[in-house]
């Protein structure tokens, strides 16, 4: 499995899978967009492929595509396996809000009758944050007494907010966020057309997740950078940079690039800040907190962007020397 910089957490699973030791429940903890879903996918492959027979002829977690348990698997018709995840609604065109109940209570289809292919039933749960309360102790009365050769992968972005009781009944396995060596192989694979100049911004973008810096492609995130860049270099003491990036960013076709500046606004700040010391420190704090305010609030209270953009990108020139040069 081509699962960049996570070498440490497939080779404890594959480690206790080996020597008899596989726990019935498995937290994969760690950033959003760094693997943990598709190990979790690959990992219930190969627990099948194994179980099922033959063993594949292949290193860690791979399977071959043209291994029976391979085909179906892919087509999602595995009988031995479920995967819980967020309801995709045809009428609004979006997911919905959380795993509900009656999703963990469809369990009982899986367990009512004797496997297929082998004794192994694996279930995978993306993300069990997304899990409603009630969906959260359906979940847990299954943990606590898990039926025979099954085994639970649990995704989860922020582990410390889920139960308690269903933290104690898994193992943890942490999984990390990439080193730009490993971030700029994870994108040129994805990406394998796009210009090391992108890629590069890409991997500045994502902060060791790939996934998180796949969701940036196609939105010029060198082109904001420079325009942040220049307002924290030179100020704005016309008001021309402001008014021309609200322009741009609040036209419709522009929401997720507005977006994407929402996100990198305050982190061009600190950055700042920790380049500061004295009043000047004092200062970039503040910025930092109004423009993480602002940006974190801005599409959950349906505020202006133009408005928006134009107030951030202020915070910004706040930070430019006083004896910077001026805009000819």
């Amino acid at each position: 499995m081509s699962l960049l910089g996570q070498d440490g957490a497939i080779a404890a699973f594959l480690d206790a899978h080996r020597t008899g030791r596989l726990h019935h429940a498995w937290l994969l903890a760690g950033p959003r967009g760094v693997g943990k879903g598709r190990f979790a996918r690959a990992a219930a492959l190969r627990l099948l492929a194994e179980a099922a027979g033959p063993t594949p002829d292949a290193p860690g977690l791979d399977v071959p595509d043209d291994h029976r348990i391979a085909r179906l698997f892919a087509a999602g018709s595995h009988p031995d396996t479920m995967l819980l995840e967020r309801l995709f609604r045809e009428k609004t065109k979006d997911h919905a809000r959380s795993i509900s109940v009656d999703q963990v209570r469809g369990l009982s289809r899986l367990f009512a009758t004797a496997p297929t292919f082998s004794r192994r039933r694996v279930v995978i749960v993306d993300a069990a944050d997304d899990l409603e309360r009630s969906g959260a102790n359906a979940l847990l009365k299954l943990l606590e007494e898990p039926p025979s050769d099954a085994v639970f992968l649990l995704v989860s972005h922020a582990p410390g907010r889920l139960l308690p009781t269903i933290r104690s009944r898994c193992r943890m396995l942490r999984f990390q966020s990439l080193g730009d060596e490993d971030m700029t192989a994870a994108l040129g694979r994805a990406m394998p057309q796009a210009e090391d100049r992108e890629i590069a911004a890409l991997v500045a973008a994502g902060e060791g997740s790939p996934g998180r810096a796949l969701g940036f492609a196609g939105l010029d995130v060198a082109g904001l950078d420079r325009a942040m860049d220049k307002l924290v270099a030179r100020g704005d003491a016309d008001n021309h940079e402001r008014c021309s990036l609200g322009r741009t960013l609040a036209l419709k076709a522009a929401q997720p690039r507005y977006e994407l500046f929402l996100e990198r606004v305050p982190g061009r700040i600190a950055a700042e800040a920790r380049m500061r010391s004295g009043g000047a420190l004092a200062d970039a704090i503040a910025a930092w907190e109004k423009a993480r305010t602002l940006a974190g609030s801005a599409v959950r209270l349906s505020l202006d962007p133009q408005a928006t953009v134009f107030e951030l990108a202020g915070l910004l020139a706040s930070l430019a020397p006083q004896d910077a040069p001026r805009p000819r």
